[in-house]
């Protein structure tokens, strides 16, 4: 840090020390930690596309980029690595609503392909892929390349209870403005490195790192329970109770459903089959891990 640069530190702390202000500093690369001798160490890869849309069966990649970093079992996080960053040019001309969310434009992407190789190869040494809504980006990336249908992975949006640690909101701008600093949001890179920062960090309440949660949630297998031909007049109920509905077509049911922890399984098909169906209903049922989970394989 320059001479400069600790002044400025030196004034914002001052000011932070009021209690009047609040002071969000730039986010910058973690510096490398040397893990403890006989540490076992694995690689993370970070994930994050910008599309056209939010239709995968539709709707292409506009840009990718892929972050690895070296983590421990635990949760700590070691070194954060060099990034893949990628633009693409889609068979289509972006829209302003994208250029409005992404601040990508067609003249950007012109003539820019991205290697299905490449990509490949880089992510292929991955223990685990993490995006921060990994629900959208798996379902591009494993239509753009099969190596992401091969891999685990975890959510730092949906699979770390967020408002327990007393954040008000999941989405990645606040929680990097909750956690004290600020980045240049919407492009991929940036963003990957911003979720490593938070899953680096320790949280405020538990006073373990994010991605030690992230891990325990990505380990913890669930069931898929679809509460197929459930009457109408008790959707409410389902609802109130966390079922999700599907509407989508495909090869899975249009229905309530809902994901379950292993050990609330057989408490809630009992509560389907005596409080919804009131009889011994053979339902849908799909145990779900990280190899899977966020897929359109489930």
């Amino acid at each position: 840090m320059t001479t400069t640069s600790n002044h400025l530190e030196s004034m914002a702390q001052t000011l932070e020390a009021t209690g009047d202000y609040r002071i969000l500093r730039r986010l910058k690369l973690r510096p490398r930690i040397t893990p403890p001798p006989g540490t076992p160490v694995r690689l993370g890869l970070m994930v994050d596309v910008e599309t056209t849309g939010l239709d995968p069966q539709r709707d292409e990649i506009i840009e990718l980029a892929m972050t690895p970093f070296t983590y421990g079992l635990d949760g700590a996080v070691f070194s954060v690595e060099e990034s893949f960053q990628g633009l693409r040019q889609p068979s289509e001309p972006i829209s302003p609503e994208i250029t409005a969310i992404t601040g990508i434009t067609s003249e950007m992407v012109a003539g820019k392909v991205i290697d299905f190789a490449e990509v490949a190869r880089f992510a292929a040494p991955a223990s685990l892929v993490i995006a921060h809504n990994a629900a959208f980006d798996r379902r591009f990336l494993e239509r753009f390349s099969d190596v992401f249908s091969t891999k685990p992975w975890a959510c730092s949006f949906s699979q770390i209870d967020w408002a327990a640690e007393g954040f008000e909101g999941a989405k990645l701008g606040y929680l990097a403005q909750a956690a004290g600093f600020f980045y240049d949001r919407h492009r991929a890179m940036n963003d990957c490195l911003a979720a490593i920062e938070l899953l680096a960090m320790r949280l405020p309440r538990s006073g373990v790192t994010g991605l030690s949660l992230l891990l325990d949630g990505a380990r913890t297998a669930a069931w898929r329970i679809w509460a197929e031909n459930s009457p109408f007049d008790l959707k409410d109920v389902l609802k109130a109770r966390g079922y999700r509905w599907n509407g989508d077509p495909g090869p899975q049911p249009r229905a309530w459903y809902i994901d379950v922890p292993e050990v609330q399984f057989e408490a809630e098909l009992r509560f389907l089959r005596t409080e919804i169906y009131r009889y011994e209903a053979d339902l849908p049922i799909r145990r779900i891990d990280a190899y899977d989970r966020f897929s359109d394989r489930i």
